[in-house]
């Protein structure tokens, strides 16, 4: 049998979700071009085509915003968990904690839409509660006549965003809903695939979205744009970050060889934003320029602006606190892995990978 370090281009199973040509730039969502359901729909209307396979029409979308407003709720007993833990614990392993706890009964397998609808709607209020505590504030209860990212700022700041901040960071969390197989997305699929229950394999892609390698948040950015501080020295920091060896933040990505769909849809939103003109326009210069540098150094590379980059001017954009990055990209993220969940169980089949023996062999001849 071949060898892949990593599993890396091998096909582990087929899907109907994503859709992803690094070649040419395209990321598809059920048949529909992502950073067009990211410019002009809802955050509910994209999860409803992930979990069901079509976009909803008005009763079917108002029936899911019902629904989703029926689970933001925390229980006592996750309450009681929240107020015991430790405060110095990390955002990531707080919401893996709480969602596990959220394991009873009710989620025995196969997983089920609903299923997926109570954990992705309760992950916001989750996140939500431990920034409060952590900064010290009261508990911002969940406004029912506020939809899902609506919500999800007002627990988060205690009143309610401006429209142009829903508007972008609705954006950005239906840009990071799915985006194939990835770490965490195959860790759910191969939980799944022993007939354990979607509380587990949404437990364990938040464990592997918990890792520097695949939970990449925007904060390397924003600390690049910031040390650059002005349009007159993006030439000789960048020449200068390179020279030296160092990545661009925000630049190239693993996948996409062209420009990043993602980041082409992020950048239409930002510019919508009120208030951040010098921010915005450095970004904005900086691509640019750096692109230009990038080609001059690394010829043939192809490296372009990727998500975490028009990512930063979005998040920045609507001051939302930096240690929310990774929580906020895996909330909406919960809406991917539930709905592979479910794919997965629905053809399913034992996740089974061989390994390559590297060791000793023994030294004598068995009886």
């Amino acid at each position: 049998m071949g060898y892949k370090k990593g599993l890396e281009g091998i096909i582990a199973a087929e899907t109907e979700i994503g859709f992803i040509d690094g070649e040419q730039g395209k990321l598809v969502y059920r048949g529909e071009w992502a950073k067009d359901l990211a410019i002009n729909k809802e955050f509910e209307e994209v999860a409803y085509l992930i979990w069901y396979g079509k976009l909803p029409n008005k009763q079917e979308l108002e029936e899911l915003k019902s629904s989703m407003k029926k689970y933001r709720g925390i229980p006592d007993y996750i309450h009681s968990i929240l107020e015991n833990l430790p405060e110095d614990m990390d955002f990531m392993s707080v919401l893996r904690t709480c969602i596990s706890a959220l394991g009873t009964s009710k989620f025995s397998w196969p997983p089920t839409v609903e299923q997926a609808i109570q954990i992705t709607s309760i992950a916001p209020t989750i996140i939500a509660y431990w920034y409060r505590k952590q900064q010290n504030k009261s508990f911002v209860e969940p406004d029912l006549n506020l939809d899902h990212v609506e919500n999800y700022l007002y627990m988060i700041k205690g009143n309610k965003p401006e429209e142009s901040h829903t508007k972008a960071l609705t954006a950005y969390l239906i840009l990071t809903i799915e985006h194939g197989m990835n770490a965490s997305t195959f860790s759910a699929r191969v939980v799944i695939s022993t007939e354990s229950e979607l509380i587990s394999a949404i437990t364990a892609a938040i464990g592997a979205m918990k890792g520097p390698l695949h939970g990449g948040a925007p904060s390397g950015v924003i600390k690049m744009l910031e040390e650059i501080g002005n349009k007159n020295n993006i030439e000789s920091w960048v020449k200068n970050s390179l020279e030296k060896g160092e990545k661009l933040m925000g630049f190239g990505h693993r996948v996409y060889k062209t420009r990043d769909p993602r980041a082409e849809a992020l950048k239409i939103v930002s510019k919508q934003l009120t208030g951040q003109s010098e921010w915005l326009e450095l970004a904005l210069e900086l691509e640019d320029k750096a692109i230009k540098i990038l080609n001059e150094y690394k010829p043939g590379r192809k490296l372009y602006t990727n998500v975490e980059f028009y990512a930063a001017a979005v998040l920045k954009g609507i001051s939302l606190p930096q240690e929310l990055f990774t929580p906020t990209f895996t909330a909406s993220r919960i809406v991917g892995w539930t709905g592979h969940a479910i794919e997965q169980s629905k053809n399913n089949r034992i996740f089974r990978p061989a390994s390559k023996y590297v060791g000793k062999s023994p030294s004598n001849e068995p009886v």
